[in-house]
């Protein structure tokens, strides 16, 4: 990468550290630091949940759809739209009327609220092992976007550079933090995509011409896909709107129900089509460069020969000239990073309020909590860039992070929001079910019956443990009476 590009990248990633540090002297207390302080818009909150939930992974990831199966990846996020959508009248008219009447700053205190506490705990557990994963997965992406670009830097190395910097922004910041510079980054991929990456991509592999020579046709279809693929999307992207502690952190921040009902629709629209079809397209372009031998000068002799995810930061790194290098490397990144801090800021607050609450708050100040909170932040930043350096696929650690999430968490909180007078004891064991079902499935590595994913077994068990146990102990109160 040329000097100019390294010092655009260079003052990039500064105006973040500086984000940071500007609002570590704004937050006062936890409600800050974790809700930013509830007063958030709109169009702030909007593009930040779409920041976050689209994000690098899901910007790299796209792009290694599109170099596998073409425009067809895209679906991926036709189930962020839905979900996002069904959260927007379902969940977030309850959710944020309770957050408003109880200072909630974290998703498991919804269980503790309809459930009791050891609920509430595991729901705490669980949320944070997820959101560790899934932090590092943004890690990953950003470790394989800079080793890609940096002809010297390695995989291990560009680890550990984005790790610090996205941990670094975020200790300091907390979600006020995160939230604006969620709001910056996302403009600038969305800028850096439209204005450079697929017009100069276009252009470069020859137009549509090239395209439709050298890709077999399925690869311009919408109908490339199995219907399994779909629902094994749809079974993973769509729950992890309504357990995601991101989004919730996202409701509790908005000034009221209508503001984060806005953001919510605001976010699926960005979701799909604009943005899955962009990350896809690039993904199509880099296979048709690879194909065309584009890649050969950097040691990519066949397509053979290039991880899927890639593609897609090669491609980039052929055609882009001096500057605008810099500028769409910083459009990236800022991706990576908007997921990367707002996944690091869920798994700090569910170990600070939902597992360690009970102990680290007795007796504590304001100040005192929230210096807590930040060196939480800190030690789970750690791990999730150590986890970081035992992964290959940033997609693949994504969906079992979402995976592992949603099918201990999605039947116990529809209950709570919609079936009167649920058992504790059964959210307790369905969460316990579908956690350990879908977790022993993804370890085993067996092929699964009708080519379905794990925690689509790991949900229905839930769903069963729940119905089963909540009937019992219906049929005991009875007995009682």
């Amino acid at each position: 990468m040329h000097a100019i590009d390294l010092a655009i990248f260079a003052i990039y990633m500064l105006a973040m550290l500086g984000v940071g540090f500007f609002f570590l002297k704004k937050n006062k207390d936890t409600d800050d630091y974790y809700v930013g302080g509830r007063k958030m818009g709109s169009w702030h909150v909007g593009l930040s949940v779409v920041a976050t939930d689209v994000g690098g992974g899901f910007s790299i990831g796209l792009g290694g759809l599109g170099f596998t199966m073409g425009i067809a990846g895209s679906w991926m996020l036709f189930t962020g739209l839905i979900g996002a959508w069904l959260a927007a009248v379902l969940l977030i008219p309850k959710v944020s009327r309770l957050s408003k009447l109880h200072n909630f700053l974290t998703f498991p205190q919804i269980f503790g609220h309809f459930y009791n506490g050891h609920v509430a705990l595991l729901a705490g557990v669980i949320s944070a092992i997820g959101y560790i994963g899934f932090t590092s997965s943004q890690i990953l992406a950003g470790a394989k976007l800079a080793s890609a670009s940096f002809v010297e830097l390695d995989l291990n190395t560009a680890l550990i550079i984005m790790g610090v910097i996205a941990i670094v922004y975020t200790v300091m910041g907390g979600m006020k933090a995160v939230i604006y510079t969620d709001t910056i980054q996302w403009i600038i991929l969305m800028s850096g995509l439209i204005f450079i990456g697929i017009p100069l991509g276009y252009m470069a592999i020859g137009g549509y011409d090239a395209i439709s020579t050298i890709l077999p046709a399925e690869y311009l279809s919408f109908g490339n896909i199995k219907w399994q693929t779909f629902v094994n999307w749809g079974i993973t992207i769509i729950p992890i709107w309504f357990v995601g502690m991101t989004l919730y952190q996202r409701i509790y921040s908005c000034r009221g129900e209508k503001e984060a009902r806005k953001a919510w629709f605001i976010a699926g629209l960005f979701e799909w089509p604009v943005m899955a079809m962009m990350g896809v397209l690039l993904g199509l372009f880099a296979r048709v460069a690879a194909e065309q031998g584009m890649f050969v000068d950097l040691g990519f002799a066949t397509v053979g020969d290039i991880d899927s995810e890639m593609g897609l930061p090669l491609l980039l790194r052929s055609i882009l000239p001096v500057g605008l290098m810099g500028l769409m490397m910083s459009a990236y990144f800022s991706a990576i990073m908007s997921t990367a801090d707002s996944c690091l800021m869920a798994a700090s607050g569910n170990i600070l309020t939902d597992v360690l609450g009970r102990w680290l708050h007795i007796g504590k100040s304001e100040k005192s909590i929230l210096r807590t909170s930040q060196v939480l932040t800190l030690v789970i930043g750690i791990a999730a860039l150590i986890l970081a350096t035992f992964m290959q696929n940033v997609l693949e650690l994504m969906l079992y992070s979402y995976a592992f999430m949603v099918s201990g968490l999605f039947v116990p909180v529809i209950a709570a929001l919609f079936v009167k007078n649920s058992s504790s004891l059964a959210a307790f064991l369905a969460m316990l079910t579908g956690g350990i079902v879908t977790l022993t499935l993804i370890l085993s590595q067996q092929k699964l019956p009708l080519g379905l994913d794990a925690n689509f077994y790991g949900i229905t068990s839930s769903l069963v443990m729940f119905i089963v146990v909540n009937e019992v102990r219906k049929k005991q109160k009875l007995k009682h009476a």
